[in-house]
């Protein structure tokens, strides 16, 4: 942040001197330069310079500093509240017999006061050289403090509302990321890669072999800085396992055999942009270059882990969600006999707590059809509000996807036991019925799965 503020000032590597944790004498002096900054005064040139020195006392400060900073932004520079109630009241006072030319005004002013003071900062900043990185960092920092505070959560808005602006998918470019690419790139997708660490930098070459493929979106003042990047294997069939994507010597597939296009990993590159839309623009937006590159390539779909559910699991160990009959499956209670309910919660306790049981064969085969039915209960009739509960779920199928395979010991490591106990669900995106899935799950609240999936919810019958 402070690389990007010194841009602002041609290079010089002095600072702002204030006090880190932002005392009452800077505070003055900060208020001081927003009003100048906001006032335009000495000219729009000037307002920049302030801006800029606003940005660079912000990248001096200590946590403390920066929570004084954000109040500040929040409280003293929020819509003017008296502005409104005059706008509004002179709109109930003439409404009905006013004239249009004035209705037109009282609406502009209204609109106009609409607009919280800080806006005029924040744009400013956007406008600097490296300011729009400045603008991702200071939200991600705003991010980890905002809570429940109404005021916070305001600027939070008006922060995103500007991102969303300058980060619209009409302004960014779609690039392919190959070895080639320049070192300070490959090293940004080592660093950001968020769902399958990359472990070296073979392993980097290997992601990025004759049968992958990885594209990003990039913005056009930050072409060396991924936005977002998905991970793509080319293979035949639809894969139900981890391994062998992870394990270049195991996918080794010539491209020309390929028929199916694998997402098994997206990863967000910056906190600071969470809520402005990305993902669901890449997944189509690279869909349809497979299709003009690769003719052969006819699927698309994902591998993706199931990060909510041993949460979800572990909060209901006390629920009854084993059936008389599962239960005696898993405990290989004899028919007639009393089904030691304890004992059930117990086992499926294990289960959460620790991987261990997945290199018990034996028992994992025992636990299989239970904990397929209660992770298709999870995927397809759970909900956070009106949406999956799951999130990876929610973001597939709001763009249109739908729920095609679920995969026992998908992924065996640690990893893949924390982020779904083991199992893994592909997502297929059909392109002719992309826009009515959507349409299904996002305005029609119904999970799109196929039939086999659905039959997962049925319990076990009596032994």
């Amino acid at each position: 942040m402070l690389r990007r503020v010194r841009r602002w000032r041609g290079g010089n590597d002095s600072t702002v001197v204030v006090d880190p944790a932002l005392g009452e004498s800077d505070q003055r002096h900060l208020r001081r330069l927003i009003d100048e900054c906001l006032a335009r005064k000495g000219g729009e040139v000037a307002a920049r310079r302030r801006a800029g020195t606003i940005g660079e006392i912000f990248s001096t400060l200590d946590a403390q500093g920066r929570a004084r900073f954000f109040g500040i932004l929040a409280n003293d520079y929020d819509v003017d509240r008296p502005r409104i109630d005059r706008a509004v009241d002179d709109m109930v006072r003439r409404r009905g017999g006013a004239d249009p030319h004035d209705r037109a005004g009282n609406e502009t002013e209204l609109r106009e006061a609409l607009v919280p003071r800080r806006d005029g900062l924040l744009r400013r900043l956007a406008g600097l050289d490296g300011g729009l990185g400045f603008l991702i960092d200071l939200r991600e920092d705003l991010l980890a403090i905002r809570g429940n505070d109404p005021a916070l959560r305001a600027l939070d808005a008006d922060l995103r509302a500007i991102l969303e602006q300058w980060f619209d998918v009409s302004l960014l470019q779609l690039i392919e990321i190959t070895w080639n690419s320049p070192a300070a790139l490959l090293e940004k997708l080592i660093e950001y890669e968020a769902v399958h660490q990359i472990e070296s930098w073979d392993d980097l070459r290997g992601r990025l072999g004759p049968a992958r493929r990885c594209y990003a979106f990039v913005h056009p003042v930050m072409p060396d800085e991924p936005l977002i990047f998905v991970e793509v294997a080319l293979t035949k069939g639809i894969s139900t396992s981890l391994a062998p994507l992870l394990d270049h010597a195991q996918n080794r597939i010539d491209t020309a055999e390929a028929d199916t296009a694998i997402f098994y990993s997206i990863s967000n590159c910056h906190r600071g942009l969470a809520g402005v839309s990305l993902g669901d623009f890449l997944i189509k937006r690279v869909v349809t270059r497979l299709r003009a590159d690769l003719v052969n390539v006819e699927q698309f779909a994902t591998l993706s882990p199931i990060p909510g559910f041993r949460s979800w699991l572990e909060a209901r160990l006390d629920d009854d969600l084993v059936t008389d009959a599962e239960a005696r499956h898993l405990l290989s209670t004899p028919e007639g006999d009393e089904v030691d309910t304890a004992a059930v919660r117990a086992l499926l306790g294990r289960v959460v707590d620790s991987p261990a049981w997945l290199d018990d064969l034996g028992l994992a085969e025992r636990i299989r059809p239970v904990l397929l039915r209660l992770v298709a209960r999870y995927l397809l009739e759970e909900r956070r509000g009106e949406r999956a509960a799951d999130p990876v779920a929610h973001f597939h199928l709001s763009n249109g996807a739908r729920v095609e395979q679920l995969n026992w010991r998908a992924n065996t490591n640690r990893r893949g036991w924390e982020r779904g106990l083991g199992m893994m669900v592909n997502y297929r995106y059909v392109l002719d019925d992309i826009e009515t899935n959507h349409d299904t799950y996002v305005a029609g609240g119904q999970i799109p799965a196929i039939e086999r999936i659905r039959k997962r919810l049925e319990p076990l019958g009596p032994r």
